[in-house]
């Protein structure tokens, strides 16, 4: 059970920086990426059917859409049947945001495998992300 946890604090502070970086350059928090990412996955959703998929609470979600809309990268509509729900969906321009967020992240990862990895490094990367994968399944489920 120590190497398991000696394993997984390493594996954390490795993917802590990679992650940190990703983030550096872009211009939205992290939390409102997963926001638009969903809505550009699932299309249009409540804040309370937000809040269950970015395990946030639905206040944290509320602030976020405002927030996204006064950027207009969403829109927020009340349901024609029932006034107290509100549907959030993306904007075209919130689309084009999250494809240039998304693109500014992963140009920097692109240019360090090429730039930083050796062929048999870039092998052991492509071998790891089924279980990268795992984890990721784990956490969503969560």
């Amino acid at each position: 059970m120590k190497d398991q946890k000696k394993i997984t604090r390493l594996f954390f502070e490795a993917l802590h920086p990679v992650l940190t970086r990703l983030n550096m350059e872009r211009t939205l928090s992290p939390g409102k990426l997963g926001v638009l990412r969903h809505l550009a996955e699932h299309g249009r959703a409540t804040t309370s059917e937000l809040a269950v998929a970015g395990q946030v609470s639905p206040q944290g979600i509320s602030l976020a859409a405002r927030e996204l809309e006064r950027l207009q990268l969403v829109t927020r509509t009340p349901d024609n049947l029932d006034r107290r729900r509100v549907w959030i969906q993306l904007t075209h321009q919130g689309s084009q945001k999250l494809s240039e967020e998304v693109s500014v992240g992963y140009g920097w990862l692109d240019r360090a495998v090429k730039d930083c990895l050796t062929p048999e490094d870039c092998k052991a990367l492509e071998a790891v992300i089924p279980v990268l994968r795992k984890l990721a399944l784990e956490a969503k489920s969560e």
